[in-house]
């Protein structure tokens, strides 16, 4: 039996609910979270010590507001700062985010990241899967390819030793991040966690990518990487929010040049337009790498994302110069070998 509280006595308010009252107290006492109290925040939801109902306020608070660069980067230092990474975890010189899926097109954005793999260009992918029906995700893609996906940071890190490519799901790499992430189905909005977790950057590449949907998103993964001590980033509006370069489309990516911000622009690199695929045929995928199906529009679109890797990585002075060498880098890609297959 529980026993009455002593007359008069105040109830002990819950740490957390500072957070959500500083983001809710009303349009003329509300403000945004600084980068320091986002991250403690997010500190405390990832060792579990909020109530539920104040994660769901917490996230709807910040996503009706939308999320500021300096929320988002606090959020995504605190995820960064619960993940564990072997000791000897391997240098890794891209970061690649893919947490949207495909719907219209293929995700030939896993034949630009395996070709970078395949000369030299160590890439770290990490996204989320399932979140929305009819999409096709990395790890279904990738083993079409006979490309495996890691269940352990273990797997990753020798993945990347051997074959320079590695993918894990967010539910393999923060099993509490993904379960944050679930709550999308229960509250009916998308929470700032989509945007965040492709900020965290787990093994500390030196380049990190990410593709958007809305373009608006753009500062905030600009600015946010950089209030996070990034040094060289891109982001840009991707097919289906995925990296991958829409060729029929001119490209806007903002970047960080050694911490700098700057946008560039890349002109389309096909004419007309492309109709969405009737069905995403993912044995296309192998199809596309062994030279069997030459696909023109296919090429561009693999190629296109390899470039903006490139240029925004330090490996080429100018657009033309990243779009001339990763045409060569398709073009001379090892068609009987895909890295990581199995």
């Amino acid at each position: 039996m529980a026993h009455p509280r002593a007359h008069g006595a105040t109830p002990q308010e819950h740490p957390f609910a500072q957070y959500v009252r500083i983001l809710g107290k009303g349009p003329n006492l509300s403000r945004p979270l600084t980068m320091d109290e986002a991250r403690a925040a997010m500190t405390m939801i990832m060792k579990g010590e909020v109530e539920q109902a104040q994660l769901g306020a917490f996230l709807c608070l910040l996503r009706v507001k939308t999320e500021l660069p300096e929320e988002a980067a606090g959020l995504a230092l605190a995820i960064k700062d619960s993940i564990t990474l072997p000791a000897d975890a391997p240098k890794v010189d891209v970061d690649w985010a893919s947490y949207a899926g495909k719907s219209r097109q293929l995700p030939h954005y896993l034949l630009a990241a395996l070709t970078l793999a395949q000369h030299g260009i160590s890439v770290f992918m990490h996204g989320a899967e399932n979140h929305t029906a009819g999409r096709v995700y990395s790890s279904e893609a990738l083993a079409s390819l006979g490309v495996p996906a890691a269940t352990s940071a273990e797997q990753a890190c020798a993945q990347l030793r051997a074959h320079n490519f590695a993918y894990m799901t967010l539910e393999a790499l923060s099993p509490r991040l993904h379960q944050v992430m679930g709550l999308r189905q229960l509250l009916g909005l998308r929470s700032p966690i989509h945007t965040v977790a492709r900020m965290v950057n787990p093994f500390g590449a030196a380049f990190t990518i990410n593709g958007v949907t809305h373009p608006p998103y753009m500062p905030v993964h600009q600015e946010g990487s950089r209030l996070m001590g990034e040094r060289f980033a891109a982001v840009f509006k991707g097919d289906g929010g995925e990296v991958e370069r829409r060729p029929e489309k001119d490209c806007t990516v903002a970047f960080l040049a050694d911490g700098q911000p700057g946008t560039e622009e890349w002109p389309a690199l096909i004419a007309g337009t492309r109709d969405k695929e009737d069905g995403l045929e993912l044995p296309r995928l192998k199809a596309l790498w062994t030279g069997e199906d030459k696909d023109e529009v296919a090429a561009a679109a693999i190629a296109g994302t390899i470039a903006i890797v490139l240029r925004y990585s330090g490996r080429a002075a100018s657009v033309a110069e990243a779009e001339g060498a990763a045409q060569a880098m398709w073009r001379d890609r090892i068609k009987t070998r895909i890295p990581g297959a199995v």
